[in-house]
């Protein structure tokens, strides 16, 4: 009998199934991750001494001390002298209007070097921050595996931000130097980007440098000494030294939002995100073609790019809007490209579904081996949709949950066990995870928070600049425990399932916001007072913002500044967070020290019971938001 290579490797280690080897992974986290390390087979400047040093408490754990390896090195230099995978296609990209490029891995690495040559001088050094606001297209993976490979940061930005969003990470960081294009194709349309940019530049005092991308070959407005074309930064020398990194030297900062607003700079670090990635749930094979429908500024960007090249795989990126020209268009790159594994939201099946499955059968997709979905939560009628008239119950659908604080999975699905819909069958190995009631009892059956007892591999090593914050974030509910701030179930049978957030954080389409990171653009607005917004379910999205405001005295709710109103929070964070449906109301319901009860709003809003209002100054407010009447599909 053929044995996966997973399946072997479990019973290499003396183990007989993948809980065996779970129920180990989390007695003896040390021992488990350096077998991972093992398996991931990177290569180290440096060896470490000691697999993980714990003397700064969980929160703060140190891993591979003493270890100096570089992630872009073995996303590249590490194949070179494998003459089949150097010749393999690293990436293929393919834009909007149909045109196709392909780099093999030596190709790749050249390019990669000029640009890292480029950027050293340009001033950028080890330890700067660069950032990054670029759609899906080569230059984004080549700026960040150059950044990297010369001991620089680099911060990725969500390509459909407005400048507000674009300005905030840029300032938290501290960007030096910010890369970006002058327009991409969206849906047969040019997407206008540098604009946006120098808008946001106008608000942050630290860029010094701002590199284009002529993607579009269009005229844009130019800064002298401060704007760079990207031509510059490909200078011609194809030998470039990777910069020896410690372990816990970062490499990235990703920004992710939370209920007070401000973005929380989750850090991730050389040793264990190389690891990590090269290990991915421990079910991937070396080599085929794989494709993530996502962006470079949410986690899945930069996992799609080193989970591929990790593993001497091939990246396949796509520029544009995955229903354009037709709808067709996610399986005709499946049949063009022979891509083996598909990366989805479920936001996105839930769009295709009402097209039946007449686009599928146009094209030959047999190639696809594996559907990844991650993001956002899975309802059953989709999830079965994909598994049988996508798959022909051939496929499995490897969903995962993680986020852009883990650095990989809490909860999976693998091969090795019975897959329900819409749910996990495992706790990601080495995660030792469990559902809390409120005293801190797991419990089976219920509802609870979701929390992980140990430290893993890829967790965020604190967020940028803000020790403080990270820690009050994740580790006061319980002593040390991460509580993750999502709501999840574990039923008899053993499959997990996570029911929403635990606080107000919005999941619009799989992009993450913060409540007051729209309601302070909102409350810019001369006539508004204050503003409260609200995620509330949607059949295709998953969920979607609801503003409420309280307009200044005065002032009247026309449908002129209603209009405004939608125009200024969808110019400033951009159309795929534009909100469903604004509305005023005389009052917000808020707490005696006037903290805004966005939990009330929402149950209200939704026709729910209410819970407990007792903490509530005017309970009464909640009456006008229960009269409002809905837009449709709410």
């Amino acid at each position: 009998m053929n044995l996966s290579p997973f399946y072997k490797w479990i019973k290499d280690l003396g183990f007989n199934s993948y809980d065996e080897l779970y129920e180990a992974s989390i007695r003896d986290i040390k021992w488990f991750w350096k077998e991972v390390e093992k398996r991931a087979g990177i290569e180290w400047f440096q060896p470490y001494h000691q697999v993980l040093d714990l003397s700064k408490g969980k929160a703060w754990g140190s891993w591979f001390v003493g270890g100096k390896l570089n992630l872009a090195y073995n996303c590249l230099d590490r194949w070179l002298n494998d003459e089949e995978i150097a010749s393999r296609p690293a990436l293929i990209w393919e834009r909007e209007d149909d045109q196709v490029e392909k780099y093999s891995f030596k190709e790749l690495n050249n390019w990669v070097n000029q640009v890292a040559n480029g950027l050293k001088e340009q001033g950028i050094s080890k330890g700067d921050r660069v950032a990054i606001h670029m759609p899906m297209i080569p230059e984004v993976a080549v700026a960040t595996l150059a950044i990297i490979k010369l001991g620089a940061i680099f911060v990725p930005s969500f390509s459909g931000f407005g400048a507000d969003p674009i300005a905030k990470r840029i300032d938290s960081a501290q960007a030096k130097m910010l890369i970006t294009v002058d327009g991409f194709l969206r849906a047969g349309k040019m997407i206008a980007v540098k604009e946006e940019v120098d808008e946001a530049i106008s608000m942050v005092s630290c860029v010094e440098k701002v590199v284009v991308v002529k993607r579009m070959n269009r005229e844009i407005s130019w800064v002298e000494g401060r704007d760079l074309d990207w031509k510059e930064l490909e200078s011609g020398v194809e030998d470039f030294s990777a910069e020896p990194m410690d372990s816990m030297d970062p490499f990235m900062v990703v920004f992710t939002s939370g209920t007070t607003g401000r973005p929380k700079g989750t850090v991730h670090t050389h040793g264990p995100y190389t690891v990590r990635g090269a290990f991915g749930a421990g079910e991937k094979l070396q080599g085929g073609v794989n494709f993530w429908v996502t962006d470079m500024g949410w986690i899945m960007g930069p996992s799609h790019v080193f989970g591929s090249l990790l593993n001497a795989a091939t990246m396949v990126l796509y520029e544009g809007s995955p229903t354009h020209p037709d709808i067709d268009r996610i399986w005709k790159l499946i049949e063009k490209h022979q891509i083996t594994s598909l990366g989805i939201s479920p936001t996105l099946i839930r769009s295709l579904m009402q097209y039946g499955v007449e686009p599928i059968r146009r094209h030959n997709i047999s190639s696809l081996m594996s559907i990844g979905s991650t993001g956002e939560p899975w309802n059953p009628e989709p999830w079965n949709w994909l598994f049988e008239k996508v798959g022909n119950k051939q496929i499995p659908i490897i969903n995962f949950s993680g986020g852009t604080e883990i650095g990989g999975v809490i909860f999976t699905n693998t091969t090795l066990k019975p897959i329900a819909p819409a749910s996990f069958n495992a706790r990601g190995l080495g995660m030792d995870v469990q559902v809390y009631d409120s005293s801190g009892k797991p419990v089976i059956n219920e509802v609870g928070e979701l929390v992980i007892r140990q430290p893993w591999l890829g967790m965020t090593y604190g967020f940028w600049q803000e020790p403080e914050r990270y820690e009050e974030t994740y580790w006061k509910v319980w002593k040390d425990t991460w509580a993750h701030g999502d709501a999840a179930i574990q039923d008899e049978e053993g499959f997990w399932t996570i029911t929403g957030r635990s606080d107000n954080t919005l999941n619009v389409g799989g992009k993450r916001l913060g409540p007051a990171e729209m309601e302070s653009i909102i409350v810019d607005h001369p006539a508004v007072l204050e503003s409260a917004v609200i995620g509330v379910p949607d059949p295709l999205k998953g969920e979607v913002p609801i503003c409420f405001v309280v307009l200044t005295q005065g002032n009247e709710a026309t449908k002129n500044l209603m209009d405004e109103l939608m125009s200024m929070v969808t110019k400033r964070l951009g159309k795929a967070l534009r909100p469903k449906a604004i509305y005023t109301v005389a009052d917000l319901p808020k707490t005696k020290n006037q903290k805004i009860m966005h939990r009330a709003i929402r149950n209200a809003y939704l026709k729910k019971n209410l819970g407990d209002l007792s903490s509530l100054d005017n309970p009464e407010s909640l009456e006008e938001i229960q009269k409002v009447k809905q837009p449709q599909n709410i």
